[in-house]
């Protein structure tokens, strides 16, 4: 065994490990760290397939980003462990089915009967200043031109439905005008009351 096939089962047995911890995990930020594992474990598998420029993506984009924001989320959310423990154990036979039955189907697929060595030659080995970067971008901005054109206005329009959503105004929330708030004066909202004086 060649120390590239080491490293790359190594790297698979930490993701398999990381994702059954996602999983199990009762505890929401202890699942979002095992999952930063696997994000991290699977660049090394990009790094492996000479994908630098995906493998730095996805430690940037999805670890730096994505999750530590996740992270806050959860810490700032007031969950109830108890009643995610109860729907773990209620759901669980259910989930185990659907795991053997995905993973089955994931074997029958991209199994070596249909994506194997006899089908697919393996890829050639690239000289030492090969640049991925530059090869994923000349094919996005070249081929894929129009896909990538429509993603993106794709993403555009989502983002600017969740913008929507987020200012909807609901009848049982109070909203503060700033143009208003403003312009005010103290005489509008300041009132000089006179009292006597009491004794205590």
């Amino acid at each position: 065994m060649t120390l590239e096939k080491l490293i790359f089962y190594a790297l698979s047995a930490v993701i398999i490990a990381a994702a059954m911890m996602v999983v199990t995990r009762r505890n929401p930020v202890h699942s979002a760290l095992f999952l930063i594992l696997a994000f991290v474990a699977c660049s090394g598998i990009w790094l492996l397939a000479e994908a630098e420029f995906l493998a730095i993506v996805l430690v940037l984009v999805y670890v730096g980003a994505v999750m530590v924001l996740f992270l806050f989320v959860l810490m700032m959310l007031d969950i109830d462990l108890a009643v995610l423990r109860a729907g773990f154990i209620k759901m669980l036979p259910l989930g185990v089915i659907m795991a053997i039955a995905m993973a089955a189907e994931l074997i029958l697929i991209v199994g070596p009967d249909n994506f194997g060595l006899e089908q697919y030659a393996a890829p050639a080995r690239h000289a030492a200043d090969y640049s991925n970067t530059e090869e994923l971008g000349s094919v996005l901005y070249t081929v894929y031109m129009y896909p990538f054109e429509i993603a993106a206005v794709i993403l555009l329009v989502a983002i600017i439905a969740a913008i929507g959503l987020t200012m909807r105004k609901r009848p049982d929330t109070k909203y503060l005008d700033p143009a208003t708030q403003v312009v005010v004066k103290r005489d509008d909202r300041v009132r000089m009351v006179s009292m006597d004086a009491e004794k205590g």
